[in-house]
């Protein structure tokens, strides 16, 4: 199986690690939606990261139906969804959270990077600014600071999701998003980032 994408995309990240929790054998190929676009278009003309390349040669595209996908090819003891119904509605609501602020941080950056300065328009700024902080308030109402994992005693999407998420708007946006907002999730992404499917799989 192929993994086609930058790390630093918190969604080709966040697959890559999964593929690690879950045990799953790839090839991560990092090769950029900017700079190496046609070489990315030769495998995937929707150039779109990631782009996941099945062991029968389907194209799958967007991190959450990939691993939706990958789910199915695990062994079942290493699933990364709860299999209580209730939890597995809130580790939805957390996923979405921690995908809606790498959301907003590309928007963001796009509209910092990609955009001349004089066609900036702030009021718009402003307005996914307060979604990101949203975002991550929210996030960190639904982490309990006394415990380990979100739910039970290993690493789940939701928590592999919401430190990527974090680590990400941190490269991202330097001093967007400080650590004495919310204690509890910069706790559980120093966890993980402290794990070895974190570490051998650096933004960078």
């Amino acid at each position: 199986m192929r993994l086609i994408g930058m790390l630093d995309s918190p969604y080709v990240r966040r697959v890559a690690i999964s593929l690690k929790f879950l045990r799953l054998p790839f090839a991560h190929e990092a090769v950029s939606v900017f700079r190496h676009f046609d070489a990315f278009a030769a495998i995937n003309p929707v150039v779109k990261a990631p782009t996941f390349i099945t062991d029968a040669g389907v194209t799958l595209m967007d991190s959450t139906l990939i691993l939706a996908h990958v789910e199915r090819l695990a062994d079942p003891a290493l699933t990364l969804e709860p299999a209580d119904s209730a939890d597995h509605a809130r580790a939805q609501r957390i996923v979405g959270l921690a995908l809606a602020a790498c959301e907003k941080t590309v928007q963001i950056v796009y509209e910092h990077e990609l955009r001349p300065q004089e066609k900036r328009h702030e009021p718009w700024l402003a307005r996914v600014r307060g979604q990101l902080h949203a975002a991550y308030g929210l996030l960190e109402a639904e982490i309990d600071a006394d415990k380990g994992w979100l739910f039970g005693e290993r690493p789940m999407q939701a928590d592999i999701t919401a430190a990527v998420a974090l680590g990400f708007t941190r490269l991202m946006l330097p001093g967007e998003i400080e650590d004495a907002r919310i204690p509890a999730l910069a706790s559980l992404a120093a966890r993980a980032e402290a794990l070895a499917e974190f570490t051998g799989t650096p933004m960078l």
